[in-house]
């Protein structure tokens, strides 16, 4: 079961749009030292309490603190590029269109 606690986010400085959340309290000690260096780096975005009920842009709250609580981390890769061009206004997709 999922509970609340204080998540610390960091971006990949290799990688676009990857991320990994760990607990504040424990910081990046827990994640794997093979995954920190496929990482390339990591930048501190931000700190905040994470519940299950709070509503992430592309993670589901619930499996995030799962994944902390069971392995110390979670790892969001980034979005397939489908799911970019899914989510782009049709006149841009239509930009392109031959006359």
């Amino acid at each position: 079961m999922s509970e609340k606690r204080i998540i610390s986010i960091y971006k990949s400085r290799k990688k676009n749009e990857m991320y990994l959340y760990v607990d504040k309290r424990g910081g990046l000690e827990k994640v794997p030292e093979a995954l920190l260096k496929a990482f390339g780096g990591t930048q501190h975005v931000l700190d905040m309490l994470l519940t299950p009920e709070r509503k992430l842009a592309r993670e589901d709250s619930t499996v995030v603190l799962d994944n902390i609580a069971k392995q110390g981390f979670h790892l969001q890769m980034p979005p397939a590029e489908d799911e970019y061009i899914e989510h782009l206004p049709e006149e841009l997709l239509r930009m392109n269109d031959p006359l």
